[in-house]
C-alpha cells in the first residue's frame, strides 16, 4: 500500500530524520520524547483548501479555529506517519498563508513533548534554543530555528491536549464558516497600481 500522506506532503520521513541529526549536533537527544505534531505550512488559501481537503481522506477528525486571524486545521491521522524506526506522529498542523514574517512553506517544523521537565529542558540546553513562544496558558514551547526557516519546537503537552484543554474538540471535520483571506488594500483600493506611472 502507498504512503498518501507522503504523496501530498513529500518526505516527512527525511524531513524528521534531518530536524534529528541537526539536534544531536547541538547536544540534543530526543529518543527520549514523543512526537507532537507535523507542521505543513502552505502559501495560499486555496492550497491550504485543497490539501486539507486531501488529508482528511486520512484523518478521522480535524479541529479547525482561527488563530491569528486565520484558520488552521489540526488533523488527527487514522494512521500514525512513520519515522525513526517506527515512532508516530499522530496529528498534523495544517497551516494557511502566513501573518507577520518569512517561513518555510510546506514541512516547517515538528513538535515534540518533553513534559512537566520543559523548565529543566531549556536550562540545559539554553545555549543552542533558539526562544521561546507564549501561546497560551498551555502551550509555551521552546525552539530551535534552523537557517533554513524550519524548526524543531518542544512543548509540555501534545498539540491535541492543548487544544482540547481550550474546549476544542476532535469527533468528526469541522471548518471555519465564512472565511475569506484578506485583501491588500492600498492607499488606491484593492487594485493592483498601474504599471506605467508616467
Amino acid at each position: 500500500m502507498g504512503d498518501r500522506v507522503g504523496d501530498i506532503i513529500g518526505d516527512y520521513r527525511a524531513f524528521v530524520a534531518r530536524q534529528r541529526d541537526r539536534l544531536l549536533d547541538r547536544g540534543i537527544d530526543i529518543s527520549p520524547y514523543e512526537f507532537s505534531h507535523l507542521a505543513y505550512r502552505l502559501p495560499e488559501w486555496d492550497q491550504y483548501v485543497h490539501v486539507r481537503d486531501l488529508l482528511e481522506r486520512d484523518s478521522v477528525a480535524n479541529m479547525e479555529g482561527v488563530w491569528n486571524g486565520r484558520p488552521m486545521s489540526m488533523l488527527v491521522l487514522a494512521e500514525p506517519l512513520r519515522v525513526l524506526d517506527g515512532r508516530g506522529i499522530p496529528l498534523i498542523e495544517l497551516i494557511p498563508p502566513v501573518h507577520q514574517r518569512v517561513y518555510k512553506m510546506g514541512m516547517e517544523h515538528v513538535g515534540l513533548v518533553v513534559g512537566a521537565e520543559a523548565e529543566e529542558f531549556s536550562r540545559r540546553h539554553r545555549a543552542v534554543l533558539t526562544g521561546q513562544q507564549f501561546q497560551n496558558e498551555w502551550n509555551e514551547p521552546y525552539y530551535i530555528l534552523f537557517g533554513d526557516f524550519t524548526h524543531v519546537k518542544f512543548h509540555q503537552r501534545p498539540l491535541r491536549e492543548v487544544v482540547e484543554l481550550q474546549g476544542g474538540t476532535f469527533d468528526g471535520f469541522r471548518h471555519v464558516e465564512g472565511w475569506r483571506p484578506q485583501q491588500l488594500v492600498t492607499a488606491t483600493g484593492p487594485d493592483p497600481l498601474p504599471r506605467d506611472l508616467g
